[in-house]
């Protein structure tokens, strides 16, 4: 028995999917991303524990981000025509619209990728790649060590558009860049 594919899961032209077309496709579930044209599908359960560091982690940021910044979770970034992925946080120098639904480059000031086992590959290579390649400076990577949230620091370096690592942080997390930052980590997923 074959199965056929609802017509809104075929690409709109033979160069396939642009980031523009996540906006116009009502059918599409929530936390599409587009990544080389390619639409990626984030349908598997996550873990409490990711969804956890995730919402802890944003509550931080909106209390420690400067006036005129926006943070926001699970939103999408347009890097370019072919992508728009999807970062667990961002933070941007742009105020709250309520109507936004996707940032860009220019806008965001801190990209933070939660890893999780479906999206290990992504968000270790792929979008790090990504993020760099677009002139975002700041970007942090957090795995689960035992239970425990580790983020990964790094910053872009103007010369080779690639991130550099400036830290690994354990426990407390604290940073002067992209502005002063301080969480206690092991709080997030208690």
């Amino acid at each position: 028995m074959a199965r056929t594919l609802p017509e809104w899961m075929y690409p709109p032209r033979p160069s396939g999917w642009e980031a523009d077309d996540l906006d116009r496709i009502p059918e599409l579930p929530r936390h599409t991303e587009l990544i080389d044209g390619s639409l990626i599908f984030m349908v598997s359960p996550q873990r409490s524990w990711h969804d956890r560091i995730i919402r802890r982690l944003t509550s931080a940021l909106e209390d420690q981000a400067p006036a005129g910044h926006t943070v926001e979770a699970r939103m999408t970034i347009t890097l370019g025509r072919a992508d728009r992925p999807e970062p667990d946080v961002i933070v941007a120098a742009v105020p709250y619209d309520p109507n936004r639904t996707n940032f860009l480059p220019e806008q965001v000031t801190l990209l933070v990728e939660v890893v999780s086992e479906e999206s290990r590959a992504r968000d270790r290579e792929t979008k790090p790649f990504k993020y760099a390649r677009a002139g975002i400076r700041h970007h942090w990577r957090i795995e689960d060590e035992a239970g425990n949230p580790v983020v990964h620091v790094y910053e872009l370096d103007e010369t080779t558009h690639a991130y550099v690592p400036t830290s690994i942080q354990r426990d407390k997390l604290a940073v002067t860049v992209p502005f002063a930052i301080a969480v206690d980590l092991s709080a997030l997923a208690r």
